[in-house]
């Protein structure tokens, strides 16, 4: 039996974090981490206010801006905050909303309808997790002020310090992310902030958002405006700016029930992958719910009774499936709840069972009249989904091929996987090498109880230009699937994965680079939950070797060589240049590449969805200019390049 430990539990023990005090005890309770994500979840809370102003109708602009010291000031125009003293608190209502815990219109009191962000707790979470924190409010003709430090400690009561016009109205908050907390980075991303605040301008059309970053020295960088009158249908242009659409007007769709307002944009491109991406008061959905479940359902139901009332599929024809009508899909699901709840394991699926039926009947209203207004798009759309029907027949018997009846069985794969022994998914390792003389090296340099060597030869399919039965058709995706043992598309299960690091590695040259890139669209588009639970892995190989006599340096990085030169001395020094991994002996490749003590490993992360799909569909899909542009503008961050 466990010995108990003994110590006091009585009402002195029970600890009272009291206010703001809490939230720096526990951040990542308020703001999910104290990584760079949280960091950015403080402008997202502070920009949220300004979007609730916004839809309650009283702001139309939110300038947000970044200094050259990461101090950042929101600023909306909307009614600005009650400066009043609160009735609760005997404080101001400003010193309530920002010191106070679950205080602010959105908790009752019928300020917001709906409100964005995720826990309402935002101003104050903000405050207690920053050095400084300062409030202005513009109102009646006056400037109220009032400044917070050390985790949200008023430095003075709210006071009135000057005047300004009888029009001014609205609020601004500037503060610094508090060092303390965030010791992993206070330096914003600028990538990250365009992005979430261009998507946020998109889902709340009319809204201007104005994002000046002044530690940009490119005029360019420097100043963003995003203001979208056509919202949705702006949006789903945009992520089909690399694509070829088969109609030219996205379709829309909006409406109002039960308080829940419901807006959906959908577009139509000739490619074979859906993408469907939902969103709850501004929040990006990823795991979908019960709106997504809502579209899907109306969207099969809708085309599948056009097709037979029209003629459009014979009586015997087998009903198109919810994938069939999906392919080629780009489509965003926006809705506006009162009172959202949210499940799964990150907590970003809807669970409000009422929205189902909600949007299954405002969607498939009025796509159904869309199609019988637009006849044309309508038998385009159609015949779209009875190809995609026929090509999954055909993936279906394709995909027999790639099923493991046992674990035996992969001991058929002609010579191609050199498995491990260890049968733990875990401690587990494949390495997917490229060409015959790096698998040979890679097989006999390996540890072989925990890493396993899949030689990739012949040509990897794009798959951003093939349907599911050629893929099921080539022989190393047939390869790779049979190896990892998970299945693939709708039928794949993440459990049954055999290995938690699938590690890709490739020559450092223009050839590796692209290998690289076919593989991981390959797993992004169909093997995705590998990626989210950060099981792909991209090796490092070295680019030099550094001898002198018998001591040995491997160079990873071009600016490292010079170093490692010193290091050695000049004098009797022999570089070496890696062109690939087949110049490397067993040895060489183990101790460089494989060996868990010394390899370098990037994980393959993807932190936006929607900016990832975009890069993929441009690098990889049929449009030549999009690509070209892209590679004229990123050709001065090219490094190693082997010609």
């Amino acid at each position: 039996m466990e010995e108990k430990v003994m110590h006091s539990y009585d009402d002195e023990d029970i600890q009272v974090l009291e206010g703001l005090e809490a939230v720096r005890k526990r951040p990542g309770m308020y703001i999910g981490t104290t990584s760079e994500r949280g960091l950015h979840h403080l402008v997202w809370e502070i920009v949220d206010n300004g979007i609730d102003e916004a839809l309650a109708g009283y702001a139309t602009q939110i300038v947000i801006t970044v200094d050259e010291d990461n101090i950042v000031t929101v600023e909306d125009d909307g009614r600005g905050m009650p400066t009043g003293i609160h009735a609760k608190t005997g404080k101001s209502t400003v010193e309530t909303i920002f010191t106070v815990l679950h205080a602010g219109g959105k908790f009752g009191g019928g300020a917001y309808k709906v409100s964005g962000g995720l826990h309402g707790v935002g101003a104050s979470v903000v405050n207690a997790l920053s050095e400084f924190l300062e409030v202005y409010v513009y109102t009646n003709g006056e400037v109220h002020y009032q400044r917070f430090e050390n985790g949200g400690t008023p430095v003075e009561d709210l006071k009135v310090i000057g005047t300004c016009d009888l029009e001014k109205h609205g609020s601004t908050v500037r503060f610094k992310a508090d060092p303390t907390i965030f010791t992993e980075t206070t330096v914003y991303n600028h990538d990250i902030l365009r992005d979430r605040l261009r998507q946020i301008a998109f889902l709340n059309k009319g809204i201007k958002l104005v994002f000046n970053d002044l530690r940009m020295t490119d005029e360019e960088k420097r100043h963003h405006t995003y203001h979208y009158e056509g919202g949705l249908k702006e949006y789903v242009l945009f992520l089909n700016a690399n694509k070829s659409p088969i109609h030219e007007e996205p379709i829309y769709v909006e409406g109002l029930e039960e308080d829940i307002q419901v807006e959906i944009s959908m577009q139509y491109n000739d490619g074979y992958v859906a993408n469907i991406y939902s969103f709850c008061n501004n929040i990006n959905t990823g795991e979908g719910g019960t709106h997504e479940d809502g579209f899907k359902m109306a969207l099969n139901r809708v085309i599948n009774a056009y097709a037979k009332d029209n003629n459009l599929m014979k009586k015997d024809e087998e009903t198109l499936q919810g994938e069939d009508v999906r392919e080629g899909l780009t489509a965003i699901i926006s809705i506006k709840h009162p009172d959202p709840q949210y499940e799964g394991q990150t907590k970003t699926k809807l669970g409000n069972a009422e929205v189902r039926k909600i949007v299954s009947n405002i969607f498939g209203e009025q796509l159904e009249r869309y199609l019988l207004e637009h006849p044309t798009e309508a038998k385009l759309i159609v015949e779209k989904a009875q190809l995609a029907s026929k090509a999954r027949l055909a993936a279906k018997k394709a995909r027999e091929l790639t099923r493991r009846k046992s674990a035996l069985e992969i001991s058929s794969l002609p010579g191609k996987l050199s498995d491990c022994s260890n049968r733990n998914p875990e401690v587990c390792e494949i390495y997917l090498v490229e060409g015959d003389s790096a698998g040979g090296s890679a097989k006999l340099g390996r540890d072989s109880k925990f890493q396993a060597i899949l030689p990739l030869r012949g040509k990897i399919l794009n798959v951003e230009k093939a349907r599911m039965h050629r893929i099921f058709e080539s022989e190393v995706i047939r390869t790779m699937v049979t190896a990892f043992g998970c299945g693939i598309g709708e039928e794949m299960d993440i459990k049954k994965l055999r290995y938690h690091k699938i590690i890709i590695m490739s020559d450092a040259d223009v050839d590796g680079e692209h290998i690289r890139t076919l593989l991981l669209t390959f797993l992004y588009r169909y093997l995705r939950p590998v990626i989210d639970e950060g099981h792909v892995f991209v090796a490092q190989p070295p680019l030099y070797q550094v001898k002198r006599g018998n001591a040995i340096r491997y160079v990873y990085r071009e600016e490292e060589l010079e170093a490692a030169k010193k290091e050695l001395g000049d004098r009797g020094l022999s570089i070496q240049r890696y062109k690939g991994l087949g110049e490397m002996d067993a040895e060489q490749l183990w101790e460089t590449t494989m060996n868990p003590e010394n390899r370098i490993l990037i994980k393959v992360r993807v932190e936006d969805a929607m900016e990832a799909d975009a890069v993929f569909s441009m690098l990889m899909g049929d449009e030549v200019e999009p690509r070209k542009n892209f590679i004229l503008d990123n050709a001065q961050f090219v490094k190693n390049l082997d010609i």
